[in-house]
């Protein structure tokens, strides 16, 4: 991947110049390390400082509609002035406001709207955006924002299952009684497949990169993420400024040593049993092995019984279902509930 990115610059010296520019999405699987990622950025500079997930396509386009009407813009802007989402800008209410009813025809110009102006109010070149779930919109951000670069954050689905169960989700099927880190695994396992299958689409424009190897080789992790956002991310000029999760973890193991001895890697061999590690792989052993995971061989097959096989298919229903009524339908703004006053 990152050799199709430098051939497409030196092929045209144009490109290189717009796409040390453009903006960067870091995307992936909740409690996949995120974070930490967009924080590397923010923390290498020229990126505008923004603490907080805009949660654009997440939320506010499925619950505020079209925002090519005029009123479901006003009525988006009445709620997110009122919001965190607003304040970590940094910006005034009137010149923004007025650029926004002016130009603002979709979630992608209003993100692109919000984060330019806060980029030019920091007197920085280009800005970044961080929203876990935005790795289910991948050709929606692409579709209103062309020359997005999207880095896809990818980590062992057992230490994400874990720290999801630390946070109490997903929300568990009510006929479902095997520890809630199994639904956390499916769970991961739909998101990863939707973002890898739609990252496709993007080129030498998507990138993956392993949660792991950013923790053990960051030099030269960076060094790659370098080329792909045609700017330089010095390791040493990342761990000065250190901005959020880069020198304080955020951490769902809050009770663990994060002294030097902190190690989020692999936790999952301490904290399954056999038999939880065993039914983990049968169900999502294949995806673990596809991207390079130690798995048994058993689970390379997934061989299943009738009782995790219809678990399985029950979960990828109730996940792709949800998404599509809250994406296609109308009902999308009355499946987003969350409250943006308290964000």
């Amino acid at each position: 991947m990152q050799n199709s990115v430098q051939n497409d610059m030196r092929a045209n010296p144009s490109q290189r110049t717009l796409r040390s520019s453009a903006p960067v999405f870091v995307v992936g699987c909740p409690r996949s390390g995120t974070t930490y990622l967009y924080h590397v950025l923010l923390s290498a500079g020229d990126f505008a400082i923004y603490r907080a997930e805009s949660q654009v396509f997440h939320l506010l386009e499925p619950r505020f509609g079209d925002l090519g009407v005029p009123a479901n813009r006003r009525k988006l802007l009445a709620a997110w002035f009122k919001s965190r989402l607003f304040t970590a800008t940094g910006l005034q209410r009137e010149s923004l406001e007025s650029r926004i009813v002016a130009e603002c025809r979709n979630g992608g110009d209003f993100l692109r709207i919000v984060m330019e102006e806060t980029a030019q109010h920091q007197g920085m070149k280009r800005w970044a955006e961080c929203t876990p779930d935005h790795i289910l919109y991948l050709p929606r951000i692409k579709h209103t924002i062309p020359n997005a670069l999207v880095i896809h954050i990818i980590r062992d689905g057992r230490d994400v299952a874990l720290s999801m169960e630390r946070q109490g989700w997903p929300k568990q099927l009510p006929w479902d009684h095997t520890r809630r880190r199994m639904a956390g695994g499916l769970y991961w396992r739909w998101m990863v497949q939707a973002g890898r299958r739609d990252g496709v689409q993007l080129g030498s424009d998507y990138l993956e990169v392993r949660y792991e190897d950013l923790v053990s080789k960051p030099r030269e992790v960076f060094a790659g993420l370098s080329t792909f956002v045609d700017q330089e991310l010095d390791y040493d000029v990342i761990q000065r400024a250190g901005i959020g999760s880069v020198s304080r973890p955020n951490s769902s193991f809050r009770d663990e040593n994060t002294g030097e001895s902190f190690n989020p890697v692999g936790r999952w061999k301490k904290l399954y049993s056999p038999a939880e590690a065993a039914m983990f792989q049968r169900l999502v052993g294949k995806t673990l092995l596809d991207l390079g995971y130690e798995s048994s061989v058993d689970a390379e097959r997934e061989t299943l019984d009738l009782k995790l096989s219809l678990l399985r298919a029950q979960y990828k229903a109730f996940f792709a279902g949800k998404f599509h009524l809250k994406t296609k339908t109308p009902l999308g703004r009355y499946l987003v509930t969350r409250d943006l006053s308290r964000m």
